[in-house]
C-alpha cells in the first residue's frame, strides 16, 4: 500500500463507520444495549483510524485535490464539502464526549448528546465517502 492508496482506504473507513453507526442505531431502537455499545465503539475505533490515516496522508502529500466537475454539480460539491468540513471539526469533540458519557453510565446525558452527535457524525461519514467519489471516481480533474 502506498500513500496514494489512502484516499480509497479513508473512504472505506468512513463507509464502514456509517454502516456500524446504522447498526448501532437499529440495535438501540430494539433495546439491544450490548450490540449497540459494540457497534458504536467499533464505529469510534474505525473513525479514529480514519482520522489518523487522513492526517498522515495530508501531512505526507500536502495534497489539495482539484475537483473536475462544472456547473451545478460543482456548486453542489463545494456546498457539501464546506458543510462536511465544518461539521467534521465538531465531530472531533462531540463523539468522544458522547462516548465518555455512555462509558461513565450517565445514560440520560448520553442520550441528550447523542441526539445531536449521531446525525452530525453520520452526515460527516457519508459525505466523506461522497467527497472521495466526487473527487476520484465521478469528476476527477484532468491530470
Amino acid at each position: 500500500m502506498t500513500v496514494q492508496d489512502l484516499p480509497a482506504l479513508n473512504a472505506s473507513l468512513n463507509g464502514t463507520a456509517a454502516v456500524l453507526m446504522t447498526c448501532g442505531f437499529v440495535f438501540i431502537r430494539r433495546k439491544n444495549i450490548a450490540a449497540h455499545r459494540a457497534s458504536m465503539l467499533a464505529a469510534f475505533v474505525v473513525s479514529t483510524i480514519f482520522l489518523g490515516s487522513y492526517l498522515y496522508y495530508h501531512a505526507r502529500t500536502g495534497a489539495r485535490t482539484p475537483f473536475g466537475g462544472t456547473g451545478f454539480i460543482r456548486q453542489f460539491y463545494y456546498t457539501m464539502l464546506i458543510t462536511h468540513v465544518l461539521l467534521a471539526a465538531s465531530v472531533a469533540f462531540l463523539v468522544p464526549r458522547t462516548l465518555l458519557l455512555a462509558l461513565r453510565g450517565n445514560i440520560e446525558r448520553h442520550r441528550a448528546w447523542a441526539r445531536w452527535t449521531f446525525p452530525i457524525w453520520y452526515y460527516v461519514s457519508v459525505t466523506g465517502v461522497l467527497v472521495y467519489f466526487f473527487l476520484y471516481q465521478w469528476w476527477p480533474a484532468a491530470r
